[in-house]
This record gives C-alpha cells, sequence and structure tokens, in this order.
C-alpha cells in the first residue's frame, strides 16, 4: 500500500494542507510538539505511521486509502496484561501464546513487535516512552479460536466435545479418521504412520522442537498440519496418499489454504523419507531452522 505524507496525502484529496493537519488533530490522530506533528495511539490504529528523513526529521505518513470518517477508538483495545486478565493468565503467558502463534516476535531493541499475521487479526504496534515497541488488541481477539485452543492448551484446560463438534471443520482428516495414532516415536508422540514417526524422531533427535497435528492459526476452518516447528514459524505437511483422487483433491484445497494465509510450509512425498537426513535439514534451513 503506497503511503502520503499528510500534505501530499491533502493534495490527492484536493483538501487544503492546513484544514487536514487541524482535522487530524481535532480527532485525536495527530498532535504538534516541540513545532513537529507526531502519532496518538489512535493516529497509528488509524493507519498512520512514522518516518524519517535525513533533511526533514520524522514526519506522519497515511496510507494512500485512508478512511477519514473512520471511527476509532484506543479504549476498545486490549493489552496483554487485559487479555490475561480475561482469561486469568499472566501477561508474559499471553506475550508467550501470541508469539507461538505467529502472530508477534521478539523485537532487538525490547519489546514485541506485530508480525503480518498479527495485523490481520486486529493487532497494532505502538511504542512505549523508553522505544520499545508493544502491542495492542481489537476487543474481537478473546473470541479467536485459534488464541482460546492456545489458552486452553497453556492452562490444562478443556473444552467440552459438544463444542469442538460445533466448530467449522475442513474436509483433509480422512486420514486421520480411518488411521489410528498408533506408532509411538521416540519423544512420546503418538503419529498415524511409518513416514510420519520417521518425520518425528528426526526432529527429536536433531533437538528441533515441534508440534504434532498442529492446527492452523488465525483462520475459521480448523485445518489441522502434520507438524509446526516453532523456530522458523514453518509448517511440514507429508502427502502420502497421492494416488488417491479424492486425497489429491483435499490436498490441493489444503495448498490453498497455506498459499492464501502465506504460511511457511514444507512439503514431504515418500521419496523424501527414505532420504531424509539429506532432505530435510536443507528444507528447513531455508526457513532459518538449525539442526543439531
Amino acid at each position: 500500500m503506497k503511503q502520503l505524507s499528510t500534505s501530499a496525502f491533502a493534495k490527492q484529496r484536493d483538501i487544503d494542507s492546513k484544514e487536514l493537519f487541524n482535522d487530524l488533530n481535532s480527532r485525536g490522530w495527530i498532535y504538534k510538539k516541540d513545532d513537529q506533528w507526531h502519532l496518538t495511539k489512535e493516529g497509528k490504529m488509524a493507519g498512520g505511521e512514522m518516518k524519517y528523513n535525513p533533511k526533514f526529521g520524522e514526519y506522519v505518513v497515511w496510507p494512500s486509502n485512508l478512511d477519514l470518517n473512520k471511527q476509532v477508538k484506543s479504549s476498545q483495545t486490549l493489552s496483554s496484561t487485559k487479555i490475561g486478565e480475561n482469561f486469568e493468565v499472566s501477561a508474559q503467558r499471553i506475550n508467550a501464546i501470541l508469539a507461538e502463534l505467529g502472530w508477534i516476535e521478539k523485537s532487538n531493541v525490547g519489546g514485541w513487535e506485530l508480525t503480518k499475521y498479527g495485523k490481520r487479526l486486529g493487532g497494532f504496534e505502538m511504542e512505549a516512552q523508553n522505544g520499545s515497541p508493544y502491542v495492542i488488541w481489537d476487543e474481537s481477539i478473546l473470541t479467536n479460536k485459534s488464541l482460546l485452543n492456545s489458552v486452553d492448551a497453556a492452562t490444562g484446560k478443556s473444552y467440552e466435545d459438544e463444542e469442538i463438534s460445533k466448530e467449522p471443520t475442513f474436509d483433509t482428516d480422512e486420514f486421520r479418521k480411518k488411521h489410528e495414532a498408533k506408532y509411538r516415536t521416540q519423544d512420546g508422540h503418538r503419529v498415524r504412520s511409518r513416514a510420519e514417526a520417521m518425520i518425528d524422531d528426526y526432529l527429536y533427535n536433531n533437538g528441533v522442537a515441534h508440534a504434532y497435528e498442529r492446527r492452523l492459526p488465525g483462520i475459521d476452518e480448523e485445518v489441522i498440519s502434520d507438524f509446526y516447528i516453532p523456530a522458523g514459524k514453518v509448517f511440514i505437511e507429508f502427502w502420502g496418499m497421492e494416488e488417491n483422487e479424492k486425497y489429491q483433491e483435499r490436498k490441493n484445497k489444503k495448498l490453498e489454504i497455506y498459499a492464501d494465509n502465506n504460511f511457511n510450509l514444507i512439503e514431504l512425498k515418500d521419496k523424501d523419507i527414505e532420504t531424509i537426513d539429506d532432505v530435510l535439514p536443507r528444507k528447513l534451513k531455508k526457513f532459518g531452522v538449525k539442526v543439531i
């Protein structure tokens, strides 16, 4: 999305520049300090950002499609502390959960930065007085299924089976219905095929933390991945029944979901399993995941 300075935005919309600055100020989106305009929390939520120019210093920019009639209320946003209070867990635990979901990530200067997935779900990146970034969220995050499931897992609580059955599901799991998880791996996971066991054991023996049958975060459908690697925010899918026409159709639908949501994905086939020691480390390396 193209960004414009406030003056350039006024020119684009055929608005008097001074009037636009006054309007944005009256809305509470910008404020003036030391003869320079700065963004408020509401201004950032509206889409504004601060940019730096060596000649002019810091200045405010806006998306070219900014809606000047947008209603923004910071009182309707939640910090990790407020989210934690809702679920009766600490802010530190909430941040860890949000990071595991891939919605925020640690900043090099301390604090937490918003990811593209978090932005899509109503997150806003702010800056504390010490310069460290932090993230606030739209109230709708409290009903997000991925967050609810993650909090549920982190606190040891469980939802009623009746509630889970009402969630929208994605029809790719015929394999899981037909094949019991009877293969025990070295780290104690129970998986559904010899190939999955070999993948799991490789990850375990090479010090790669992983989850098995992890739900894809931030989407309405209940889509289950084969494996998830938190270190690279990458999912692994093993395709083992490609000669089956129905399986191939479901595979294609699942790949569309991965692509539409820009999820990192490693695909493995039968031929890759036999040379997993050569294939998987190369694929993991592309996403910054190191093996022992």
